[in-house]
C-alpha cells in the first residue's frame, strides 16, 4: 500500500501542479488578444488618441517579446519559482492598475507593466515543467497541453473581453485576471518547486536596453508618421530607434552568450520557420483588432454580439492547434507550413468584400479559413525551428521561436494598425484621427459619419490584403524553398523532447 501511494502521489502533484501553472500561461497570452473588442468602449471612458490606442493595445505585447529570453535567463541564474511568483503578483498589481487607470498614459503604463511581467512567466513555467515531469514522454504530453493552453488564450481572448463587456464596465477584462493570480499564488509554492540552471551566463544589459528601446521608438516613429503626418521627431525617433536595433543585432555577434543567436537564420528551414511564427500572429491580431472596431463602430453591433461572431474561428483555431501535431506525422512540416499560410492569405481576403453595410458572414468565414491556418502556425513553429539546428542550439532556436510570436503580436498592430490609420487620416472627413474619434463629436453629420466608416473600411482592407499578399509569397517560397521531411522523419523533430528540455533550461 505504501509502494502504491508513492508511486501515485508525485503523478497527483504533477497534474495539479500543470494546472495551476497553466492559469498565469492563458493569462498571458489572453491579454495580448482581450482588448480587441474592447478597444471602442476603452475609447469612450477615456478618450485615447489614435496613437494612444494603439500603445494600449501593443505595449504589452513588445514588453513581453522584448524581455522574454532576458528573464529566461535571469531565471537560469537565481531561480525559476522565485521568479514565477513574483512575476505572477507583478501581472497581478499591474491589471489592477489598469481596470481602474483614470487615463490613457496610466493604462498604457499598467499594460507596460503587465508585459514586463508576462514576460518573466513564460519562460520560468515552462522551465517549472521539467521539474514536474521527469519522464520524457508525459513531459512532452505536458509541454504540448503548454503550448495548447497558450495558443488557445490567444484565440479566446477577444471573446472573453466581449464577453465581459456584455455585462461589466471596461475595466473587468483587466480585473478577471486577478483570481487567477492569487489561486497561483497560493497553491504555486506547496504543489511546485525551485529549479536553477548552472553555467548559463551572463545576462547583457545592454542588448537588453538596445532590443527593448529600439522596437519602441522605432514603432512610435512609425505610429506618428501614420497618425499625424510628416513631422521631425518621429522621422528622427525612428532613426534612432533602428540605430539601436542595428546595434543590437552587430553586438550579438560577439558575445559568448547572446540574447538571440542570429547565425541560426543561416538555415532555411529555420528562418521561413520563424517567420512563420511572426507573420500568422501579426495577421491575426491586426484583423482581430480592426475587425472589432469594424462590428462595432462600423455595421453597429453589440460588444456581446461581436464577440459571439468570433466564436467560430476562436473554435477552429483552437481545434486545430491541437490536431495539428498528430496530422504533421502524416504529411510532414512542408505541407503543414504550406497550407498554414495559404488558408491565412485566403482567409485575410475574404474580408475585402465587406462594406458599410454588409459584412457579417464575409468576417466569420475568414475567422475559420484563417483560423486553421493560425492553430498550424501555433502548433509547428517550435518544433520546426529546433528541428532545423543541432540539439546543442535547441535552447537559441525555441527562444527565438517564442519571441517571434509575441513580437509578432505586437508588431501585426503597430505596423498594420498603422496603415490602416494612414488610409483613415488620408481619405477619411478630416475631423478626427480615427473613426471612434469622429463618432463622439458634437453635431456630427450623418454624411460626415458614412465618409469616416467608408474610409476606415478601406483602411481595414489596406491591411488585410497586405497581410494576405505578405502570407501568399512566403507559402510559395514555403512551396519552392524546403525541402521534402528525409526517411524516419515524417515532420516531427527527433530531437523533439531533448530540445524542449534544453529549452525548458533542464539542468
Amino acid at each position: 500500500m505504501t509502494r502504491q501511494r508513492a508511486h501515485t502521489s508525485p503523478g497527483l502533484r504533477a497534474r495539479l501542479g500543470l494546472a495551476v501553472v497553466l492559469g498565469p500561461v492563458l493569462l498571458v497570452s489572453m491579454d495580448g488578444s482581450i482588448l480587441f473588442l474592447a478597444m471602442p468602449s476603452i475609447t469612450d471612458a477615456i478618450s485615447p488618441t489614435a496613437d494612444q490606442a494603439l500603445w494600449i493595445l501593443d505595449i504589452y505585447g513588445f514588453a513581453v517579446g522584448s524581455l522574454l529570453v532576458a528573464f529566461g535567463s535571469i531565471g537560469d541564474r537565481y531561480g525559476r519559482l522565485k521568479l514565477l511568483m513574483t512575476g505572477a503578483a507583478v501581472f497581478g498589481i499591474g491589471s489592477a492598475g489598469a481596470a481602474f487607470a483614470p487615463n490613457p498614459e496610466l493604462l498604457i503604463a499598467c499594460r507596460a507593466l503587465m508585459g514586463v511581467a508576462g514576460a518573466t512567466l513564460l519562460p520560468s513555467a515552462l522551465a517549472v515543467l521539467s521539474e514536474l515531469f521527469p519522464d520524457p514522454k508525459q513531459r512532452a504530453r505536458a509541454i504540448g497541453i503548454f503550448a495548447a493552453a497558450f495558443a488557445a488564450g490567444f484565440a479566446i481572448g477577444p471573446v472573453v473581453g466581449g464577453t465581459l463587456l456584455g455585462q461589466f464596465w471596461w475595466g473587468s477584462v483587466f480585473l478577471v485576471n486577478l483570481p487567477v493570480i492569487a489561486v497561483f499564488l497560493v497553491l504555486a509554492p506547496v504543489l511546485l518547486r525551485e529549479v536553477r540552471a548552472t553555467g548559463t551566463g551572463r545576462v547583457d544589459p545592454v542588448s537588453v536596453v538596445a532590443s527593448a528601446g529600439g522596437l519602441l521608438l522605432t514603432i512610435y516613429g512609425v505610429k506618428h508618421l501614420a497618425a499625424d503626418g510628416f513631422s521631425v521627431l518621429p522621422v528622427v525617433t525612428g532613426l534612432l530607434g533602428l540605430t539601436a536595433l542595428t546595434a543590437f543585432v552587430l553586438r550579438q555577434r560577439h558575445l559568448e552568450h547572446p540574447l538571440i543567436d542570429f547565425s541560426l537564420f543561416r538555415d532555411r528551414t529555420f528562418t521561413i520557420a520563424i517567420i512563420t511564427g511572426l507573420l500568422p500572429l501579426a495577421a491575426w491580431s491586426a484583423a482581430a483588432y480592426l475587425s472589432g472596431i469594424y462590428l462595432q463602430s462600423v455595421l453597429g453591433l453589440s460588444v456581446l454580439n461581436a464577440a459571439l461572431l468570433a466564436l467560430p474561428g476562436a473554435a477552429v483555431l483552437t481545434v486545430t492547434c491541437v490536431v495539428t501535431p498528430a496530422i504533421v506525422e502524416r504529411i510532414g512540416r512542408k505541407a503543414a507550413l504550406v497550407t498554414c499560410h495559404f488558408t491565412v492569405a485566403g482567409g485575410l481576403l475574404l474580408l475585402l468584400p465587406t462594406t458599410i453595410t454588409d459584412g457579417i458572414g464575409w468576417y466569420v468565414a475568414s475567422t475559420v479559413i484563417a483560423g486553421v491556418g493560425y492553430g498550424i502556425s501555433f502548433s509547428v513553429v517550435a518544433d520546426t525551428a529546433v528541428g532545423a539546428v543541432p540539439a546543442e542550439r535547441a535552447g537559441s532556436a525555441g527562444a527565438i521561436a517564442e519571441t517571434s510570436n509575441e513580437i509578432g503580436n505586437a508588431l501585426g498592430i503597430a505596423i498594420l494598425g498603422s496603415l490602416a490609420a494612414l488610409v483613415f487620416r488620408l481619405q477619411g472627413p478630416d475631423l478626427a484621427p480615427t473613426l471612434d474619434e469622429t463618432r463622439q463629436l458634437p453635431d456630427l453629420v450623418p454624411a460626415a459619419l458614412q465618409d469616416a466608416q467608408g474610409a476606415f473600411v478601406t483602411g481595414l482592407h489596406a491591411a488585410v490584403a497586405v497581410a494576405g499578399l505578405l502570407h501568399a509569397a512566403l507559402g510559395t517560397v514555403a512551396l519552392r524553398r524546403l525541402s521534402e521531411p528525409t526517411a524516419g522523419d515524417p515532420g516531427r523533430s527527433t530531437t523533439d523532447v531533448p530540445a524542449r528540455e534544453h529549452l525548458a533550461g533542464t539542468p
